[in-house]
């Protein structure tokens, strides 16, 4: 064979050697899409004030779909926290146009912040607000008691400015909380409610006391009012509603 020959032999061997070994060489992958989390079908309580800290989601549907009241309708908003949330408001005020927008768990702060789509755009008549245990929990975090009663000014002077009149109600007597022992709430309590109760009285605003009404040798709640020390049972809520309804009656009176 001359030289020629073997290295066109040589040349096509080589050739038909790199080609399976080409064809089995995978192309680079592309790289991977990032991908986004999933959002919970039921997000807990952390994953909720993370997405939207007032929860303006709760009642964003609701308030939506409300009508606007009739001439004649005497609306009233009870703005607060668990203990208006757990308060059946058809049941102890029957035929009254009466809503709740309470939620569990929340503080002050959070309550000013979805105040405007929760009361004003619903065009009440009177706002009755019920606000500063869950501050004293301090659930979401340490607050003083003039810090408070700053974010409860604020919900009724953004009340008053729409010609809502407003009714600022005592937090509820509290020996202990159950989510967070030993905080001692009793004495913070007494303290914000005197707060609460001199400001009502410098801008004339109705005050309810539920304090008074409701407290034991403690300062707490009784048993025969509250299974866990901070919620009301229905009996405690029909002790509530007449001072709620003589405190909205007041506001309705009073001149502007």
């Amino acid at each position: 064979m001359s030289c020629s020959a073997l290295r066109l032999v040589l040349s096509l061997a080589a050739f038909g050697l790199a080609l399976p070994l080409t064809a089995q060489t995978p192309a680079p992958a592309a790289p991977a899409a990032p991908t986004q989390p999933a959002a919970a079908a039921h997000p807990t309580r952390e994953e909720q004030m993370k997405l939207d800290w007032p929860n303006l989601t709760r009642f964003r549907q609701a308030d939506a779909g409300l009508p606007a009241p009739a001439a004649t309708e005497t609306r009233v908003v009870f703005m607060g926290d668990s203990i208006t949330q757990n308060w059946k408001l058809d049941q102890t005020f029957p035929a009254k146009p009466y809503i709740n927008r309470g939620i569990s768990g929340q503080t002050s702060p959070q309550m000013v912040l979805r105040f405007h789509q929760d009361v004003v755009a619903l065009q009440p008549k009177v706002v009755l607000i019920l606000a500063g245990t869950n501050d004293i929990a301090e659930n979401t975090g340490p607050i003083t008691p003039a810090e408070t009663l700053g974010n409860i000014a604020a919900m009724a002077e953004i009340a008053s400015s729409n010609g809502i009149r407003v009714v600022l109600c005592s937090v509820l007597p509290a020996y202990d909380f159950p989510w967070r022992k030993d905080l001692e709430p009793g004495p913070k309590v007494i303290a914000l409610n005197r707060l609460i109760k001199a400001y009502a009285e410098a801008h004339h605003y109705p005050y309810v006391d539920y304090y008074t009404a409701m407290k034991d040798d403690r300062g707490g709640l009784p048993e025969t009012l509250s299974k866990d020390g901070v919620h009301p049972v229905p009996s405690a809520y029909r002790l509530m509603a007449p001072l709620a309804q003589t405190g909205i009656d007041a506001a309705l009176k009073a001149t502007k």
